[in-house]
């Protein structure tokens, strides 16, 4: 089957929520950070649809794979990999990216208000989460220029085992290679996914345990040095 790897455009967002949903339905870090009995599909699917947009105000590298539409596949979008592109931490965050986390910002508060809370997120969780991974980033991230780092991989059951992700990965990983910069990504799944991601060259350089009470979440902290010198 034909699959295209293409740039993320806001008509594919509605698409690349759900498949992002159903890819991560049962991925460690979504059961530990939101609670099942709180859990508002539709308010997820908001706060995904929102940072989409914002990824895209961004002009992140955001990927689709797309496949013809049939019955197997009544959702053309298969896959999606949304990517921040390398920020140098001696640079000042440029106003329009401050612009859009303002933005972003309200948008989340408006959904609030909208659906009534947060849809089963844990706030202690995510922000624990957060500090965490800033505290590993201060440690791990050592190129001046910055990483490009791989925030979502999302690969629809149908056609997980067919390469999807890792054409999706190499997208960006060839950029990465023609511009001499590292990239970083983070994975809530120790097996198969460790293996996949050696084979496309990352390497695990450390762990982020997220540990609140008697739950805890293990994330594997991964780089990938480019093959290529830029030039």
């Amino acid at each position: 089957m034909a699959v295209q790897i293409v740039p993320m455009i806001k008509q594919d967002i509605p698409e690349a929520v759900e498949c992002v949903q159903t890819a991560f339905a049962d991925d460690p870090y979504f059961h530990w950070a939101f609670d099942s009995s709180a859990y508002n599909i539709d308010r997820n699917a908001a706060s995904l649809a929102a940072h989409f947009q914002y990824g895209l105000n961004c002009n992140s590298p955001i990927y689709v794979a797309k496949v013809p539409l049939s019955d197997k596949h009544p959702s053309s979008i298969v896959g999606v990999c949304w990517w921040f592109g390398p920020q140098p931490p001696s640079k000042p965050t440029p106003w329009s990216i401050w612009a859009q986390d303002w933005l972003l910002s309200i948008r989340q508060f408006l959904l609030n208000v909208r659906f009534g809370g947060r849809g089963g997120l844990n706030l202690y969780r995510y922000h624990l989460w957060k500090t965490l991974q800033r505290e590993t980033h201060d440690v791990v991230w050592t190129d001046p220029r910055g990483y490009y780092f791989c925030n979502v991989l999302a690969v629809s059951s149908a056609m997980r085992g067919m390469g999807v992700g890792k054409k999706l990965v190499e997208v960006v990983t060839r950029q990465a290679d023609r511009d001499g910069i590292p990239c970083y990504l983070e994975s809530s799944k120790g097996f198969p996914n460790l293996i996949i991601y050696e084979k496309m060259g990352f390497e695990l350089v450390t762990e982020i345990d997220c540990v609140d009470g008697q739950d805890a979440c293990q994330l594997y902290c991964m780089v990938r040095k480019p093959t290529m010198k830029a030039e």
